[in-house]
Order: C-alpha cells, then structure tokens, then sequence
C-alpha cells in the first residue's frame, strides 16, 4: 500500500497502530520496572552482598544492570538512522519492525533460562535483546503516526496509544501478580519459577498481540520503490536531514531540550525498580502493586496533559511536566518508607504517560513536511536513546561510586533543570516568529 492509498483517520488503521501499544508495553512494565529488577538485585545478591564479577571486574550488581541497559540503547542509536533509512528506501517500514518485534520477543523468552547467580550473562543478554527489540522497533512504529493521522488529530491518537499500552501491560502484570501471590497454593517450591514464567508471558503476549498491528498497518509509508546501494543511499540521507535539522531552530531546540529531559524520564523508568528494592527494600509484590499504581494515573496522565496543551499549547504543556519531575527528583533523596514511595509513583504516572506522548506529537508537528517521516523519528529516536544511554551509565557511575542511588536520582533533577531553560527559550523563539 503507498501512502496515496493511506487514509488518515482511519478507524481501523489507527486500531491496529495503537494495538502495537498494547503487545509491547508489557514489556516496559514487567521487564524494565515491575518484576525483572527487583529478581535481578535479588537472584545476584550473595550473602548480603550485591558485588558481582563482570568479566572479573567486580561491580555492584545494579551498576551492572544500568550499564547493560544504556549499552543496548547505545546499540540502538548506532543501528537505527541506517535502518530508518534503507526502510524509507525500500519501502519496508512494516518488515523492519516486525523484525525487532521478534528480537524483542526472543530476549524476554531467553530470561526464563536465568534462574541464578551463575547465569547471569543469560540474564543481562536477554535483557540486552530485548531492549533492543523494543527500541528498535518503535522507531519504524512512531514513523507511521503522521501518516495515518492528520495534525490536529496526533495528540488524541498518540494519547491513545499510551492509554492501550498502560491498560495492556497492567492487565498481564494483575496476572503475573496473582501467580506469584499464589506460589505456594500452587504448590511451587522453586521461588525463581513464577517470576521467570512472567518473563516467558510478556514475550508470548508481545508476539501475539503484535499480529494485530501487522495484519492492519500498511506496508510502506512514502510510495518509493526499491533502489540498489541501500547503504550509500541511507547515508546520503542522513546527511539531508542532519543539514536540514540545523536550518531548524525550533526543531533544534525542542530536540536538544528532549535530550536532557528524557534523560531523566527514562532512567526513572527503567531504575525505579531497582531503586525501590535496594533503597527502600520492597519486595517484588509491593513494586508490582506501585507499577499498578503508576499505570492507572499514567492513563490520567496522558489524556490529562493533552487537555492541558489544547489550552495552553505542546510546549508549555511540557513545561509545566518538566517542573513537576525536578520536584519529584528532590523528593526521591529522602523516600525512606514504602508510602513514600508508592506516593512518589503516583506522581511520576502522573506525568510520565503526559510527556512522552506530548514529546511524540510534538516532533510529528515540529518536522518539516518532507514525506520522509521514518528518517526524521530515527533521529528523533537516536536522541532518545543517546539520552538514555547517558543517563544509565551515569546513574550506574554514582551508584557504584557512593553505593547508594538516592545520589542518582537527585543529579537527575540538573538534566531536567537544562531541559526546562531550553524549552523556556524555544517558547520565546514561538513568540517572536508568531509577532513578526
């Protein structure tokens, strides 16, 4: 299907993209914040201790974890602008991201292996895979926004998408729930079982809502047909973007101030588990029922703050999210109890669904009319993941320099201090072009 044959609005076509949200969501939800966190600090911790030898490096075990995390992002900054624009070339966006679907779907099946100490590297390769799958893939799946959705309709359509992600993932984390809480009604002596067949639910539910997605979405996005010397002509076109994004001040800044804020917005994400576990000693039920929590105002979130940029606009919309993290940064240095903590949840919910679809919209409006939507998020994703592998490694860094992550959190709020200056100053730059 070319995208002359693409209708935008389409029920049906914007169904099966937000469908895509559900299946890998799970993902996001039991792998990187609820359950597989919380397992890993505890299946690697020996004797009190969680110092583990990483190629006979000795290293804090969730220093280790943060910094495979930032490495499989690294991964995916790397090979994401060559993929995004052989796909544009080929006209393959669909092929690309069904193929990191898999990858994705492969790396959580692979930690069902990883039943102790002495399979670590099973565990932080399963990780490192699926990480890769998930990133790699919403790449291809946020290109298609703009072209199944008209402007004014993105922010609706992308809130949308977070919503049935959120509604997703919580309804397989209330069923790992209810295994794990059941283990010895089940009669299940092996304490790593449960939690080990969580990683195996999320990979199947993935692949099999995933089907929906591919079934519904076109194949292609621009009408092109295949070229030969794919690898010249990808490069070729990263270069037209690279100088058309720096003919775009706007663009430039939203995608500079971006950088620093997902910095913080991801690296909270993915550690909060590990956070909640070591600093707070949670057990694995306890952060299932914060992630829970989280989930339920995070669908408030999202449509909360698409009301808010109705009345107020994308930019201080995000804005106004942006404050709100550099409050909940300074608070997490002294969460002590596990009410803290779950209040502290809540509040990042409450804008974490808010700026990331705010964020996605926001680029989709920002980019210059050229048809090539691909090319353009692969840039938008590389600066996300860029961001992220900054912020893993330096939050693995102090973590292991002071042993505590309260240190952590609290350097995120700089990030986020940068990110609020910059945007203050894309907001002027609005201002201006708007009065002349």
């Amino acid at each position: 299907m070319s995208s002359t044959q693409i209708q935008k609005n389409d029920p049906k076509t914007i169904r099966a993209w937000v469908m895509y949200d559900w299946a890998n969501s799970v993902y996001v939800l039991v792998i990187t914040s609820a359950i597989f966190p919380a397992y890993y600090n505890q299946i690697t911790r020996l004797n009190g201790s969680g110092v583990v030898d990483i190629f006979g490096i000795p290293m804090e075990n969730t220093t280790v974890y943060s910094v495979n995390m930032g490495l499989a992002f690294g991964i995916v900054a790397l090979i994401s602008p060559l993929l995004s624009s052989i796909s544009d070339y080929t006209g393959n966006q669909k092929g690309f991201m069904r193929m990191f679907c898999y990858l994705g779907v492969l790396g959580c099946s692979m930690l069902f292996w990883f039943d102790g100490r002495d399979h670590l590297y099973i565990g932080l390769a399963g990780a490192l895979l699926s990480t890769i799958g998930y990133s790699g893939s919403i790449v291809f799946y946020n290109s298609y926004l703009p072209a199944i959705a008209t402007e004014d309709r993105q922010d609706k359509v992308s809130a949308r998408g977070f919503a049935f992600g959120y509604t997703g993932a919580t309804i397989l984390l209330l069923i790992n729930l209810t295994l794990i809480m059941n283990q010895k009604r089940l009669d299940i002596t092996d304490s790593t079982l449960l939690p080990r067949v969580a990683f195996l639910l999320t990979g199947l539910w993935w692949l099999g809502f995933a089907q929906i997605t591919f079934s519904g979405l076109p194949n292609r996005i621009l009408n092109k047909q295949p070229k030969r010397q794919n690898l010249f002509n990808s490069y070729h076109e990263l270069i037209k973007i690279w100088k058309r994004l720096r003919q775009e001040r706007e663009l430039r800044t939203f995608l500079l101030s971006f950088f620093f804020y997902i910095m913080g917005v991801q690296t909270v994400l993915f550690m909060a588990g590990s956070f909640g576990e070591k600093e707070v000693h949670l057990q694995v039920t306890q952060l299932i029922v914060m992630v829970l929590l989280l989930q339920f105002v995070g669908i408030a979130g999202a449509y909360l703050f698409a009301w808010i940029s109705k009345k107020l606009g994308n930019i201080s919309s995000i804005r106004i999210a942006v404050v709100v993290w550099i409050i909940i940064c300074s608070g997490c240095y002294f969460i002590i109890t596990p009410v803290d903590f779950y209040i502290a949840g809540g509040c990042i919910g409450l804008v974490m669904g808010g700026i990331q679809a705010l964020s996605r919209s926001t680029y989709s409006k920002l980019i210059p009319k050229t048809g090539n939507n691909a090319g353009y998020f692969s840039f938008y994703d590389v600066c996300e993941k860029l961001a992220m592998m900054c912020g893993l490694v330096i939050w693995g860094y102090m973590d292991n320099l002071t042993g505590s992550m309260r240190t952590s959190i609290l350097s995120l709020g700089l990030w986020f201090s940068i990110s609020l200056v910059l945007l203050v100053l894309l907001g002027r730059m609005q201002r201006k072009e708007k009065a002349d």
